[in-house]
């Protein structure tokens, strides 16, 4: 587990395990989007699948994640070498935290409960919910990773 905390490919302060995680999150709008095509064009089958997928790996990215933060020291020490305010990336993070989980439960409900929300015409709501959850993930985990590791 060493070369999680190796150099990054990105070319910052960050570790390797900082660098892959943000590039998977920063694709994650476009992996969404790309199932949402799937529907929009009657592949439902193709949809559900990939959005399975999509969800599966986002939880098992992120529980790497944890466990490279966990090791690694936590914010506190991923945040000695940068240049921002300490309290205003705390502030950020604990924003981005939020609309994660809130975008995970509601990602896991509009998946588990399809059937159900097709039914009574709720799913594509549900799935815009989702991907605008997905996009502001992105944005401000992006956004994290600026304030940490290139100010």
């Amino acid at each position: 587990m060493n070369y999680m905390f190796e150099t990054g490919f990105l070319g910052t302060r960050a570790p390797f395990f900082m660098d892959l995680v943000t590039l998977i999150v920063s694709l994650l709008p476009l992996l969404v989007a790309s199932a949402i095509y799937l529907a929009r064009n009657k592949k439902y089958k193709l949809h559900a699948y990939s959005q399975v997928f999509i969800f599966a790996f986002s939880v098992i990215v992120l529980t790497y994640f944890e466990i490279g933060v966990r090791m690694g020291g936590g914010f506190d020490f991923f945040m000695k070498e940068s240049h921002v305010s300490h309290n205003y990336a705390l502030i950020v993070l604990i924003f981005h935290i939020i609309v994660s989980v809130i975008t995970l439960v509601i990602w896991a409900v509009t998946i588990f409960m399809a059937k159900k929300q097709l039914l009574l015409n709720r799913h594509k709501k549900a799935g815009l919910l989702t991907f605008l959850g997905v996009v502001m993930t992105s944005l401000t985990g992006i956004w994290v990773y600026f304030l940490m590791f290139v100010y």
